[in-house]
């Protein structure tokens, strides 16, 4: 991503799910507008240390690195967080970006407690303690910016965990958002419809991701730049006055706004 965004440069902003996809193109438009990134990473390590040395090349000046961790386990979180402590000391910005999504279908009668409570872990656990942990360390002007989904607020069927689990995210967002705002903590969150990412791969083959294709009117699945463009304008200067709001990134697939 070419340009730079107002008043990102010099910003410490950490990026869970950092190492692909949506979370490495953040990485990406954060390092390209002069700030110093953190990048969260599951498994993803070779990943995590190839986006550190993309944002090291387009930020030299820059503080970036990364560390591994289940932010749905509250040690592990807090780890985290004390990495960013140390390497950064203080946070401007936290996005909210792990997550998963099953490709099979799981219909009602077939989604078991096990899987319910793993999609709501990853997603949303995760996006509770993150955002617990960055509130505690972050002043006046700081930014948090939560991913969310179009299935929040327009349901998938036999996805009914990860809808679930998004549509909690816009609920946290706008509760969050009320309370933060008086320390001037702006808390936002974006939601991306389709996106070119190694995740939903599989569900855009054949003729299932034409049908997908059929349903977005400007006639093309996002990339992951499109989708941080909006994650990286949230966290500058040109937002400062947006806080509660769910940005919705799809196409127009979805027209909730």
């Amino acid at each position: 991503m070419s340009g730079s965004l107002p008043g990102l440069a010099g910003k410490r902003v950490l990026v869970t799910g950092g190492s692909r996809g949506i979370g490495r193109a953040t990485v990406r438009c954060l390092a390209a507008s002069g700030a110093s990134v953190g990048v969260a990473y599951y498994r993803a390590s070779d990943e995590a240390r190839r986006a550190v040395e993309e944002a090291r090349e387009l930020a030299p000046r820059g503080t970036h690195w990364c560390a591994g961790g289940d932010l749905a386990e509250p040690a592990e979180c807090r780890a985290l967080f004390e990495r960013a402590d140390a390497e950064f000391g203080g946070l401007d910005g936290f996005v909210g970006n792990a997550g998963i999504w099953n490709v099979d279908p799981r219909p009602i009668e077939a989604l078991g407690p096990d899987e319910w409570r793993r999609m709501l872990d990853i997603n949303l656990t995760s996006i509770y303690a993150g955002t617990r942990e960055a509130a505690r360390r972050m002043g006046p002007d700081s930014r948090i910016v939560l991913v969310s989904s179009t299935a929040a607020q327009r349901g998938e069927a036999e996805h009914s965990h990860y809808a679930a689990s998004k549509g909690a995210i816009n609920a946290f967002c706008k509760s969050i958002a009320t309370e933060l705002g008086p320390r001037s903590i702006n808390v936002n969150a974006v939601a991306p419809g389709w996106v070119a990412t190694d995740l939903s791969a599989p569900a855009l083959q054949g003729e299932a991701g034409r049908a997908a294709l059929a349903l977005i009117p400007l006639g093309r699945v996002a990339t992951p730049e499109d989708i941080a463009g909006p994650i990286c304008f949230l966290l500058s200067d040109a937002a400062r006055h947006i806080t509660g709001e769910i940005l919705n990134v799809n196409g127009g697939s979805v027209l909730c706004g």
